[in-house]
């Protein structure tokens, strides 16, 4: 469920409480201040308070965006509003925790962004109409902060969630025929990569720095997420000190990696190795159960011109073999090709989002569509050299292996396209549960100018 994503002021329930002791001299229990009008206070979710206010600025923030708001009223802005309040509360709830540095790097991200597209940060106050420019920091540190904490917590509701083949077949079967979805054509995309040689040479140079950066960290105590900014060649990570989350559930990583992290124990810092990617070491940051946060610090190898002509051959010679007759496509890419994740199923890409085989025309990754937007099916494409984000450069051949017309769903053939959308179904019935639970339990106060509206959720508890 995608979150509404706005700027919009965080007060603690605690602060109005006591302005209301102040202001009447005696204390004030839950039931007494839903008797009072404060004005300003649109509703109050656990303890939580969303202001009148915030309604205005997340729908001018949407405007901003570019996103429609024809369709949206104050009911359904103060409805979702209300929504991450009840799942940033009981995560804090729950003790979950966010990463305080992540967020305020991304605070740190997006004032440089807003100063860039406005010339100054003395413009910047003036067009959010704040005076003050740590104020402003603290505002979008606890708003980044409040989503955060509402995105874990549906993380963690639907978690645990699994869905056996039954269910999905329950689910199909209940589908009217006449309401049964269409997928669009679809591709099965199939490579053969060739990466230039590193000289040992490279490597040792690669290998000697990072064992520099690591015994600075160890023995001298340095920051590693420092160093992680300053050198990492990630840069996906670079900007977070090189932080990411393993899940052991949901592996997202190369098994090189996964194996270095989940031999280490909190505090500790890895040797060097290497993936396909470049070298690491890492730093296990902390250990939860099933996910482990850690940092890493990647550093990539520099390519010789040499090397990479001499990639360019071999792939060259490989087409040449396979035009030849003398080996078929899947034959070249579990013999030569250096992408390991491919090679053994004769170069067949997986689909990351889906899990499978199969591309859905419209939805193909641009640098995808634009390599195989002109070849016809099982028509090999020239050597493209390819770089990838961290830099790395290699050489590929792609050929479209199978293509799936546009068709109606079919259980057989679609398994794994309805079994995600059996196993959607499920988490949001999930989480509505969850929500109506919470409801019930949780101190939940809606203005009264509010209390005509007709949420999709039951926060007027009638």
């Amino acid at each position: 469920m995608n979150k509404i994503l706005s700027f919009y002021k965080q007060t603690c329930l605690l602060f109005f409480t006591l302005f209301v002791i102040c202001l009447h001299g005696q204390s004030v229990s839950n039931s007494d201040l839903k008797k009072i009008k404060i004005d300003g206070v649109a509703a109050v979710v656990g303890d939580f308070v969303i202001l009148d206010s915030d309604i205005d600025k997340t729908l001018i923030d949407l405007q901003s965006q570019g996103v429609s708001t024809e369709n949206l009223d104050r009911c359904n802005l103060l409805g979702k509003l209300m929504e991450d309040k009840l799942y940033a509360h009981h995560a804090e709830q729950d003790s979950l925790e966010v990463d305080n540095q992540q967020i305020q790097s991304y605070v740190d991200q997006s004032i440089e962004y807003f100063t860039s597209q406005l010339g100054s940060i003395e413009k910047v106050l003036e067009y959010y109409k704040r005076k003050d420019e740590q104020a402003f920091r603290q505002e979008l540190f606890e708003i980044n902060k409040v989503n955060q904490l509402a995105q874990l917590m549906q993380s963690t509701i639907i978690d645990e969630i699994e869905i056996t083949p039954e269910e999905v077949k329950s689910f199909f079967d209940n589908i009217p025929r006449y309401d049964l979805p269409i997928f669009g054509t679809e591709l099965e995309i199939s490579q053969i990569v060739v990466k230039p040689e590193v000289s040992d040479d490279d490597k040792k140079k690669i290998v000697d720095r990072l064992e520099s950066i690591r015994n600075d960290v160890v023995v001298n105590g340095s920051s590693f997420a420092t160093k992680a900014i300053l050198y990492s060649q990630d840069p996906g990570t670079r900007p977070m000190g090189g932080k990411l989350t393993l899940d052991r559930k949901r592996p997202r990583t190369v098994k090189e990696f996964r194996d270095v992290a989940y031999r280490l124990k909190e505090g500790q810092v890895s040797e060097p190795f290497e993936t396909e990617y470049g070298w690491h070491i890492l730093k296990i940051e902390k250990i939860r159960g099933q996910e482990i946060d850690v940092r890493h610090i990647l550093l990539i190898p520099e390519v010789s011109n040499y090397a990479l002509i001499e990639a360019k051959n071999k792939i060259d010679l490989i087409r040449k073999r396979i035009d030849d007759k003398e080996l078929t496509f899947e034959e070249a890419a579990k013999s030569f090709s250096d992408e390991k994740t491919t090679k053994n199923n004769g170069g067949v890409l997986i689909n990351p989002t889906t899990g499978d085989t199969r591309f859905e025309l419209t939805k193909i990754d641009p640098v995808l569509y634009n390599q195989i937007q002109r070849l016809k099916d099982n028509e090999i494409s020239a050597p493209l050299l390819e770089e990838d984000r961290t830099g790395n450069k290699s050489y590929k051949l792609i050929k479209i292996s199978n293509r799936f017309d546009e068709h109606v769903a079919d259980y057989s053939k679609d398994f794994l396209k309805i079994k995600d959308l059996a196993m959607k179904e499920k988490q949001l019935s999930t989480i509505q549960k969850w929500m109506n639970e919470k409801i019930e339990e949780t101190y939940i106060s809606v203005n009264q100018d509010s209390r005509d509206c007709n949420f999709s959720n039951k926060w007027l508890k009638k």
